[in-house]
């Protein structure tokens, strides 16, 4: 039975892929900073535990407890929609400090691990915003395309070693917990010179038909902890697919 560790396993992208896994007969570590065991089927396979991403002495403790594992899902992360003009730098460094530092003091706390036994891999989320530019986000796209570059060059890095290192690129999904979570962090930052234009973006997100749905980012994670190529990205979603696609063609 191989382990999945997964970081922010309380809605959206991590619930999902939690249960996945779950479901696909692997032992599952779903972390998240405050535990609800209650999300989860029972099972003796699945173990909750606390773990906040930006904090050195949680990400030890928890891989502590979680024991051997075989796959890192960093999942964690927080969104961000508005002005940049108005979006204070201390938010874009909270930003940051999640989707990108805690994203990669994952990595480095897993590698030496991953390293010594010459198996394992890393899965890393990041958003289909990194493929083509899309208004009001910048600062949160700016933090997930760190990522994308950190993760091509640590796969080189760690090839010879026998790690893997994938990335999964979601696509617009309106059935996460992304505005909600981050309805405190966003306020006040669609001033009054880009009202207008917020709301015709509004109105463009809610007429898109070909959505991600969270089963579709569980399933490319699925994919790329299963995949034994040199295949870096996983594109979730129609639409994430479609991107991809023209990313590519450019």
């Amino acid at each position: 039975m191989k382990t999945a560790l997964i970081t922010g396993c309380s809605s959206g992208y991590g619930l999902e892929t939690a249960r996945h896994f779950l479901a696909k007969g692997w032992k599952v570590i779903a972390t998240m900073r405050r535990p609800d065991r209650d999300l989860f089927p029972a099972s003796g396979d699945i173990h909750v535990l606390p773990l906040d991403v930006t904090s050195p002495e949680s990400i030890t403790r928890a891989l502590d407890v979680a024991g051997p594992i075989d796959v890192l899902v960093n999942n964690a992360g927080v969104g961000l929609f508005g002005a940049f003009e108005a979006t204070p730098m201390t938010t874009v460094r909270d930003i940051f400090e999640t989707n990108t530092f805690g994203m990669m003091a994952m990595c480095q706390a897993v590698i030496p691990r991953f390293r010594e036994r010459k198996a394992g891999t890393i899965v890393n989320v990041t958003s289909s915003a990194t493929l083509a530019p899309f208004p009001l986000v910048a600062a949160y796209t700016a933090s997930k395309t760190a990522i994308e570059g950190f993760s091509g060059s640590l796969a080189l890095e760690l090839a010879d070693f026998g790690v893997r290192v994938k990335l999964i690129e979601p696509g617009y999904c309106p059935d996460t917990r992304f505005t909600e979570n981050g309805a405190e962090r966003m306020r006040g930052l669609i001033t009054e010179p880009y009202g207008l234009f917020a709301n015709r973006i509004f109105e463009g997100f809610s007429q898109v038909v070909d959505v991600t749905q969270p089963i579709n980012v569980a399933e490319a994670v699925w994919q790329a902890a299963n995949d034994s190529s040199d295949r870096l990205r996983f594109p979730a979603g129609a639409d994430a697919v479609a991107l991809s696609r023209q990313h590519e063609g450019r």
